[in-house]
């Protein structure tokens, strides 16, 4: 089992920048694949950005150039550093975790996000 500890979210002006954090703790030795996803009021759940273990990244193409995933694999956390943040980016901010060898996908809570003047 894993659990998935998320903080950071808030309420930022356009163009201001926050720092999403998660942690992992249980079975963290074994995550492959720790990334965000966000939600937004009547839209579905869609990938933000992902990090493998050895560093490998994806974005959306809405986020590239703005948004930077980084990982500490030492700590078990994942950090969404967000910068020029646009109304748009409003949502609830999702971590996730994916360990292959369980076959297991964890989520965390979620913290929101809102951009709003």
């Amino acid at each position: 089992q894993v659990q998935l500890v998320e903080s950071g979210g808030g309420l930022v002006q356009p163009g201001g920048s926050l720092r999403l954090s998660c942690a992992a703790s249980g079975s963290a030795f074994s995550i492959n694949l720790m990334g965000w996803y966000r939600q937004a009021p009547g839209k579905q759940r869609e990938l933000v950005a992902r990090s493998t273990s050895s560093g490998t990244t994806i974005y959306a193409d809405s986020v590239k150039g703005r948004f930077t995933i980084s990982r500490d694999n030492a700590k078990n956390t994942v950090y969404l550093q967000m910068n020029s943040l646009k109304p748009d980016d409003t949502a609830v901010y999702y971590c996730n975790a994916v360990v292959y060898v369980q076959g297991a996908e964890y989520w965390g809570q979620g913290t929101q996000v809102t951009v709003s003047s």
